[in-house]
């Protein structure tokens, strides 16, 4: 017969992971282990610091235009402070704006202003389709200026496939080649992973942070992409309001049921 000190005596559990008074001394004993702390606080943490840094941001990325349609509603020296931090980005960029049209180049030119040119910042270059029919060359011809025009600071390039690579296929095009240092970082053939046809200035964007040609927080990048977002939720209300007018009423409903 066992020693009384090495019998196990079955103590009753119901759930070992209950706040309650039995499992307290069943814990206090060893019977039990500690329950793991509750993520509660550190989510509700998290959540609030979240909350404070979205109010503390709320400006973040708005133009001068903007801002001053907020003087009704914001602390005057909280919009002075953000006034002069756009009016510093803004002196930034108009001094680093070197170029500000895309730059159309022969191969004669590619080394010269391409390989050697991305030494001082990231190059872009758009090989082109010859054929005018090729739609996707076309919208990225377009946004290539829209793009040189607003990014003055970096250096858009263009020139058609055929001239600066020898037998380049006429389906790969238009190809992007973006440089940096000398090499190519980024290479992106047609458009396919870019909306294809309806690339936007949007998708340039996120390409221009990728490649560390601008940065995330670019004011330009964030008012666009904000922009895009009020236009989505405008679409939605739209829907939801076009929805509900499409229903038919309580009274129509009374009617069909009296005939």
């Amino acid at each position: 017969m066992a020693a009384p000190q090495d019998q196990r005596i079955a103590v009753p559990i119901d759930d070992p992971n209950a706040d309650t008074e039995w499992n307290d001394i069943l814990r206090k004993h060893g019977v039990i282990p500690e329950r793991e702390p509750s993520p509660t606080p550190m989510i509700e943490e998290a959540l609030n610091e979240a909350r404070r840094l979205a109010h503390e941001n709320r400006l973040q990325g708005k133009d001068l235009d903007e801002l001053d349609e907020l003087e009704d509603e914001e602390d005057e020296e909280f919009l002075e402070i953000y006034r002069q931090q756009r009016m510093r980005e803004l002196n930034a960029l108009r001094k680093k704006a070197v170029h500000g049209s895309v730059y159309p180049i022969s191969k004669p030119e590619y080394s010269r202003e391409v390989t050697d040119a991305s030494q001082q910042g990231p190059v872009f270059v758009n090989l082109t389709s010859s054929q005018g029919t090729n739609v996707e060359s076309r919208v990225l011809s377009e946004l290539w200026r829209q793009a040189a025009q607003e990014y003055g600071e970096i250096k858009f390039c263009e020139i058609r496939a055929s001239q600066a690579i020898e037998n380049y296929p006429e389906r790969n095009c238009p190809t992007i080649l973006v440089y940096n240092k000398g090499d190519i970082v980024k290479q992106i053939v047609t458009l396919m992973t870019l909306h294809g046809v309806r690339m936007s200035l949007l998708d340039l964007d996120n390409l221009l942070v990728e490649v560390g040609a601008v940065s995330r927080d670019d004011m330009r990048v964030l008012k666009r992409r904000r922009d895009a977002e009020d236009l989505e939720e405008e679409k939605l209300m739209s829907k939801g309001i076009k929805s509900s007018s499409d229903r038919p009423s309580r009274g129509d409903d009374d009617d069909d049921d009296w005939e």
